[in-house]
């Protein structure tokens, strides 16, 4: 199948290499990818207490943590070069395998997200003698926001340096 215009325009957005600079080398991709991890904890968080809680001010939080959130994941996106936004058409098959293995990866570090969410929503039903729905629905939208991103995350923490930058700093 031959590549649409939309392709074409994704893989140049996720092939730009003018920042670079922010993911160039393991210990920066680490620092976005903690960042990243961060805000959307927080993002989550405030959006949950706003959903759930009898506040407002929490909704002032999600938006002030979502321009950095949404420039992080595009800094994520550009470090593995839109290994999973593009198509699977605009991949070659290294980075097909690639997009699987950070895919499953993802799924198991998933799973035992998930066990342990469910363990520890149980053990609140039972310490705080509260009715088990007050826990799960505020749990399962975090555990639903780690699982959306986690791919995304491992695949931040997977990619490798760029020879060409590694020979340009020796240079």
């Amino acid at each position: 199948m031959t590549a649409t215009r939309y392709d074409r325009h994704m893989y140049a957005l996720m092939n730009d290499r003018r920042a670079a600079g922010l993911y160039a080398t393991a210990p920066r991709r680490r620092l976005v990818v903690g960042a990243h991890v961060a805000l959307t904890a927080v993002g989550v968080g405030a959006w949950i207490g706003t959903v759930f809680g009898p506040w407002f001010w929490p909704a002032v939080v999600v938006a002030v943590v979502l321009v950095p959130w949404v420039l992080l994941t595009g800094v994520l996106n550009g470090s593995t070069r839109g290994l999973l936004e593009l198509r699977g058409r605009m991949l070659d098959e290294r980075q097909l395998v690639e997009r699987d293995r950070v895919r499953a990866l993802a799924h198991r570090v998933t799973l035992w997200l998930l066990l342990a969410a469910a363990f520890g929503t149980g053990v609140y039903g039972m310490l705080a003698d509260a009715p088990l729905r007050a826990a799960v629905a505020p749990v399962l939208f975090g555990v639903l926001a780690v699982h959306w991103m986690m791919p995304l995350w491992v695949a931040g923490l997977r990619v490798q340096d760029d020879l060409s930058d590694d020979l340009d700093e020796e240079a």
